[in-house]
């Protein structure tokens, strides 16, 4: 891979990233003076819940499909058994899922959890 293109591909991610933080942003400055405003009229109560950052981050399809069977899991689950389930072959299941499973971490989607020599990945 050519040095410039290199630069290019990063600098288009990390806009992407910008891009979701100004939008977590935005909505919680939104919240904040929705709550002033219900603070200074007590006799109508409304109840704002948190936006989820869930819903505003972007998933791909395959991430998609990764984060619903780690939910599906609660006690948490292998990438090959992710991978498995996704009905990928019993060689590639470890290596397809884990590509997703390290951008859901960085996300804060699902949680990695280190168990002796093995890895497995629980849903928050």
């Amino acid at each position: 891979m050519k040095i410039s293109h290199k630069r290019k591909v990063q600098l288009k991610l990390q806009k992407h990233i910008k891009a979701a933080k100004a939008v977590v942003n935005a909505s919680i400055k939104k919240e904040a003076a929705v709550k002033k405003v219900a603070a200074a009229k007590p006799a109508v109560e409304k109840k704002v819940e948190a936006p989820k950052v869930v819903a505003d981050v972007s998933l791909t399809p395959k991430q998609q499909q990764v984060l619903d069977i780690v939910r599906q899991n609660a006690e948490g689950i292998n990438p090959k058994g992710i991978g498995l389930a996704a009905g990928q072959e019993d060689a590639k299941a470890a290596s397809w899922a884990t590509g997703a499973l390290k951008k859901l971490a960085e996300e804060g989607m699902v949680e990695r959890v280190q168990v002796g020599s093995k890895v497995i990945y629980k849903a928050l």
